[in-house]
């Protein structure tokens, strides 16, 4: 399907051929480890290239696999997309393709946990050196570049604090050196933002979250540009990584109303998200739609929307003091991940994840995800855990 094709037809028809769905509007579901040949010349044509899209063996892809990664690349504007077991197996394997020994690469110090933590243990016994970068140095990281400098990981907006980076300008300062730079897109997913136009390498998705949607499924996917694409690839053969038939399945059937679930949790979360400003427990929300949240002038240009996932920072108290507001709330529940149609609530402090950038917060970070559900009964949720706090602080 050509890139030409209106987003809201792509997110339907995207990798639905006729020779994978033999007739039928959904791909199936292969579940298959042995893959079967007519012929020795068969074998042999299969042998000499295991990446072409057709069946080898079940660990290199069945159509159900495949149909997913064509609809992401699609959307992503990619020559590729390689499909993981999680969104961190992408951004592992996204960074093991780029780098090798003696390399030095930059992370953004708003970074997924995760990232930080393969960062700091296998890429460092690895010999790679890891620097953390302000999320908003913007075009002058071009100075924390050295000789040896791989790569970038960027992730926009961060983690817990929703900085919004200036990808565009970062991208220019790589491009000049020869530094590849690969984008966490997880939270905008490619209706939102296409890092891949502009000038990133890969643009990877943790697919358990929005594209997924329903909280059933672990996935991640990374998609890459022409430059990168046969190393992503040849990285992830080489690593065994692949994914069930099944939970591509079902990321394929999510992608379809990925667009319409997004207007609602955009619409949902600024609702909130400005009920919760007013608040007197609330000293600020980390929102990149909102004026005040770090990096807004950029979101404003390089996004075209915002999704469900924001934070606030409680005005006093400390983290103990958070169970009050959590503890008992009757819609939000305390979960990792997001992305879902559930609304969840996750106290989540940022200080143990910073290396070069100080947080600094009038009280506890509490991060929000908004789902489908009626705004009215999860602001009155959220007003009640917000008395149960003020009582607990002695506010």
């Amino acid at each position: 399907m050509s890139n030409s094709k209106k987003t809201d037809t792509q997110l339907v028809h995207g990798g639905r051929r006729d020779d994978w769905t033999h007739g039928i509007v959904n791909p199936p579901v292969y579940r298959a480890s042995t893959c079967l040949f007519d012929s020795y010349a068969e074998l042999r044509e299969r042998c000499a290239d295991p990446s072409a899209k057709k069946l080898f063996y079940g660990r290199k892809g069945t159509p159900t696999q495949w149909a997913l990664e064509e609809a992401i690349t699609e959307l992503e504007c990619g020559e590729g997309t390689m499909l993981y077991p999680s969104g961190v197996a992408a951004i592992t394997g996204a960074i093991l393709s780029l780098v090798r020994a003696g390399d030095h690469i930059l992370i953004t110090d708003s970074a997924y946990e995760p990232t930080r933590t393969f960062s700091s243990g296998l890429l460092s016994q690895m010999g790679v050196e890891v620097e953390y970068y302000d999320p908003l140095i913007g075009g002058d990281i071009e100075k924390l570049f050295r000789d040896n400098t791989r790569l970038v990981m960027t992730e926009s907006p961060g983690s817990l604090t929703f900085e919004v980076q200036d990808l565009p300008a970062i991208i220019a300062a790589a491009k000049k050196h020869d530094i590849y730079v690969v984008v966490d897109n997880t939270w905008a997913t490619p209706l939102y933002l296409k890092p891949l136009e502009m000038g990133a390498d890969i643009s990877i998705h943790a697919v358990t979250k929005y594209i997924g949607g329903h909280s059933d499924i672990m996935l991640g996917s990374a998609t890459a540009n022409k430059r990168t694409f046969k190393a992503l690839q040849r990285t992830a053969y080489q690593l065994g990584q692949t994914c069930s038939p099944d939970d591509a399945f079902l990321a394929s059937r999510g992608i379809r109303t990925l667009a319409v679930r997004l207007k609602v949790h955009e619409e949902n979360a600024l609702k909130v998200a400005a009920w919760l400003k007013d608040q007197p427990e609330v000293a600020r929300v980390l929102h990149p739609a909102f004026e005040d949240c770090p990096g807004h002038d950029i979101w404003d240009r390089d996004f075209a929307g915002s999704t469900g996932l924001f934070s606030i920072v409680l005005k006093g108290g400390d983290y103990p003091d958070t169970a009050a507001l959590v503890d008992d709330l009757a819609l939000f529940k305390m979960g990792f991940s997001w992305g879902g149609y559930e609304s969840l609530i996750l106290p989540s402090d940022p200080r143990g994840c910073r290396s070069v950038t100080e947080w600094k917060g009038e009280g506890p970070v509490v991060r929000i995800h908004i789902g489908l559900e009626d705004t009215d009964d999860l602001i009155e949720d959220l007003a009640a855990g917000l008395k149960r706090y003020r009582k607990r602080i002695g506010a």
